[in-house]
């Protein structure tokens, strides 16, 4: 009996080395359309769909592969006598294998200059029904939808055949990549015409596996494409805890912008500065807590330069992060093998959506990417932050933004002086907040503070003005701001209103 392979490929990588290899192995190849010709042109073997069909391709390409020889050759059991009974009655071959993969849907929305039309024309549909059937069938076929996969298939092949495991392997890939392929049209289509999400499509590709979760008795693995925005270059392999924190540390310099650091530790700033080169905003924003800031994570907006690299190399950190790094700064910090060097290679503050796993689901909510509207504060005092505070008191609003609630930040020339963070009580923070600004022998007189959320009472505030802070920014929409707002004018100082809350949770 006749061994049949179908090939029906857009990603046509290595397909011309397998094929011959099929060939080789004494398989009958039948292909589609531009793959046959692909085929053909290097001097390959094939018989056409049409021809196994008796049907020709139509619609220009659109059908071509949806006929009851294609999906009855796939799906018949090969050992049930009432399907070899009617596949003898309609003639219809088995195919043992299919090598599929499918139109360049994702490449397509990925550009600027497609159109719907040619969008739309990017789904797939013969396509994932081939691999299914196949996937379904796994007990007697082989489907094949990556590149990656022909060479260790061929090596099976060439001993003999190919096992049950390896089709179930097969298999379960192949369903894994029709899934991700509906998902990305199912969430394009929604956006694009507006209609609501109905339901929430995780489905990432494993990237890569980590050597252990938050704690070494857990496994963890990061899914998605990791690599398109962080290239980790030098070190120690990456861990869990570093991704979060690099993370961290990544979308706060972003939102500071200009030539900015940031410090991260445990999720929380540590120390964040703008300056005028990286090396002062590197040591404005050490300065806030050194002692925190050993082990931590530090992010840049600009090149690290020798003399940074000659700084950073002073004391123990776990990663080191900027969009590119001198020759000279690169032999520096490469003297420290363990430490990690990263490459940002892309922003990262565009992402729409946050999920958090929860028991029976996931919750789904906008990212907190929302910013200042200056046109909408609300100077809400007798006084008012003159031009140097209320530029502070931007700041300050952007790192207790990414501080973990409740949080309390004092701040001056746009550089951290105290941070308090993660308390159950706010007054706990903005104590916490005064004693690592004390125990680093620096001076809140002058400064200003942020709260990322309102004052419930006016013992938070007046706990921020006994230390020397002369201007506040928060979101206000407490019942007692009235009450807020008379303590700020009874100790003479500033206040700003945003009407936006960022809790961290």
């Amino acid at each position: 009996m006749k061994k049949l392979a179908l090939i029906s490929v857009s990603d046509k990588t290595k397909i011309i080395d397998f094929t011959a290899a099929l060939i080789k192995n004494g398989y009958e190849i039948v292909a589609t359309g531009n793959t046959a010709k692909l085929l053909k042109d290097n001097n390959l073997t094939v018989t056409e769909i049409s021809s196994l069909t008796g049907f020709p391709e139509i619609f220009d390409g659109r059908v071509k592969t949806l006929h009851p020889k294609v999906f009855g050759g796939i799906l018949f059991r090969r050992d049930n006598a009432h399907d070899i009974t009617q596949a003898n009655e309609n003639q219809i071959l088995p195919i043992d294998i299919v090598c599929v993969n499918l139109y360049p849907f994702v490449k397509t929305i990925s550009n600027l200059n497609s159109t719907l039309e040619d969008i739309i024309e990017n789904i797939d549909i013969g396509g994932p029904s081939l691999v299914r059937a196949s996937a379904k069938n796994y007990k007697y076929v082989s489907i094949l939808t990556n590149p990656e996969q022909y060479d260790s298939f061929i090596d099976e092949l060439d001993k003999g055949e190919i096992s049950e495991n390896t089709r179930k392997k097969l298999a379960v890939e192949a369903f894994s990549h029709t899934a991700n392929y509906d998902t990305h049209i199912a969430n394009f289509l929604e956006a694009e015409f507006e209609e609501p999400q109905s339901y929430i499509r995780i489905n990432e590709k494993l990237n890569f596996t980590l050597r252990y979760g938050e704690n070494p008795h857990q496994s963890a693995s990061v899914f998605g494409n990791f690599d398109d925005y962080f290239e980790v270059f030098h070190g120690k392999e990456i861990s869990y805890n570093n991704i979060l924190d690099l993370v961290s540390a990544v979308e706060l310099c972003e939102d500071l912008g200009e030539v900015s650091c940031t410090i991260i530790k445990h999720n929380n700033p540590a120390g964040a500065a703008t300056a005028n080169t990286n090396l002062e905003a590197y040591n404005l924003a050490l300065k806030c807590d050194p002692v925190s800031s050993f082990g931590g994570i530090v992010a840049f907006n600009r090149e690290v330069d020798a003399e940074t690299a000659e700084e950073l190399n002073k004391i123990f950190l776990e990663i080191v992060c900027a969009p590119s790094f001198s020759s000279k700064a690169l032999e520096l910090l490469k003297k420290k093998k363990d430490r990690r060097l990263v490459i940002k290679k892309k922003n990262i503050l565009n992402s729409s959506k946050s999920f958090r796993s929860i028991p029976g689901g996931v919750l789904a909510q906008d990212s907190d990417t929302i910013l200042l509207n200056e046109s909408e504060l609300k100077f809400v005092t007798d006084k008012k932050p003159s031009e140097t505070e209320l530029k502070d008191l931007k700041f300050a609003w952007k790192v207790a933004k990414h501080t973990k609630s409740n949080a309390i930040v004092y701040v001056k020339n746009n550089s951290t002086l105290g941070v308090g963070a993660g308390q159950m009580s706010r007054i706990d923070s903005a104590k916490i907040a005064v004693m690592k600004a004390k125990e680093h022998g620096l001076d809140l007189t002058g400064s200003v503070a942020a709260s990322d959320a309102f004052f419930p009472f006016a013992d938070g505030l007046s706990e921020i003005i006994k230390y020397g802070a002369v201007s506040v920014i928060q979101p206000g929409g407490s019942v007692r701001d009235q009450e807020v707002i008379d303590e700020a004018n009874k100790s003479n100082i500033s206040m700003v209103f945003t009407g936006i809350r960022h809790f961290k949770h």
